[in-house]
């Protein structure tokens, strides 16, 4: 049997294996949430799933974190995958990185670091994703949501030529500036622009041009991104519906916008009490035909990410 039919085979049993009582059927059917950080205490991303009607996700993990992670994993059977992420500039991160994937990561990520899209560093990233055959996940940011904080992911508007060089490598674009670049428009006093979307904007050029690009529809970049302009974002998703995957980067406590959610982002106001999970499946299912969300919201994650056999 072929890997990518394998994986959708397994993802699909472990949906039909949803007991009653669970959250499966808040969408229509089972959700990956591509994007849920490892929170400290075990029970916090399931309770945060089932608030917000996710059935599966890939837990976020930094590489200090990974026994945390596989114990959240072994707690709830066939519900989470994990990735690992380590500083690239570290001299043993090529190593931890691999270690890891060989240890049952699926995926790279999220790369959050003050570097450059084309560094030596994250070119070392990236070859080490093509080798094992896993996406890598990056944060791409320059304007700062608070004071003193410094971009992510810097030269962007150069991101061609690292797709160029690194065709066996996947890319998941996430964050700001990737988002920001729906539009051809793009102002430099803001994180998230709002109104009428430009067309020609460089993410959907890239989209368009590259195979080894996906979009991360996680955060309050890419529900801004969504709902700016529900007119543009209708043709976006129907012109890149195989290109874009759910996720939620939400820290709300409960999937309903409870505790602390947008925290130290004041830009991100307009989603403060929200969750922004439900928030942007709410969106996507007004702008999408059952097939599309479903697409995007299950389909897409399982052709990227993989599931222990």
């Amino acid at each position: 049997m072929q890997r990518r039919t394998f994986l959708t085979t397994v993802l699909a049993a472990a949906a039909a294996r949803t007991s009653p009582g669970q959250s499966d059927t808040s969408w229509g059917g089972p959700v990956l949430d591509t994007h849920l950080h490892l929170r400290g205490n075990a029970d916090a991303c399931y309770t945060h799933m089932q608030g917000c009607g996710v059935t599966h996700a890939v837990l976020l993990t930094g590489a200090a974190d990974e026994e945390r992670a596989k114990a959240e994993m072994e707690r709830r059977p066939s519900r989470f995958v994990r990735s690992v992420r380590t500083d690239p500039a570290l001299p043993d991160a090529e190593k931890v990185l691999r270690d890891a994937l060989k240890a049952g990561a699926v995926s790279i990520g999220e790369m959050k670091f003050h570097l450059a899209l084309d560094s030596p560093e994250m070119r070392r990233v990236y070859a080490v994703a093509a080798e094992m055959g896993v996406p890598v996940m990056m944060h791409i940011q320059t304007f700062p949501h608070f004071e003193g904080e410094q971009p992510y992911n810097t030269g962007y508007p150069q991101f061609d030529k690292v797709l160029r060089a690194h065709p066996r490598t996947t890319f998941i674009g996430h964050g700001d500036l990737f988002w920001a670049h729906i539009s051809a428009d793009v102002p430099t006093d803001r994180g998230y622009p709002g109104g009428p979307i430009k067309p020609g904007g460089l993410t959907d050029k890239l989209l368009s041009d590259f195979p080894n690009l996906y979009g991360d529809m996680s955060a309050n970049s890419g529900n801004n991104a969504l709902s700016r302009d529900t007119g543009y974002s209708r043709e976006f998703i129907v012109r890149h519906k195989d290109k874009l995957i759910f996720g939620s980067d939400c820290s709300c406590a409960d999937g309903h916008g409870a505790g602390v959610s947008q925290n130290n982002n004041p830009e991100a106001a307009r989603l403060s009490g929200k969750c922004v999970a439900r928030e942007t499946l709410g969106v996507l299912k007004s702008l999408t035909t059952p097939e599309v969300f479903r697409r995007i919201t299950w389909e897409n994650g399982v052709k990227l990410f993989k599931v222990p056999a």
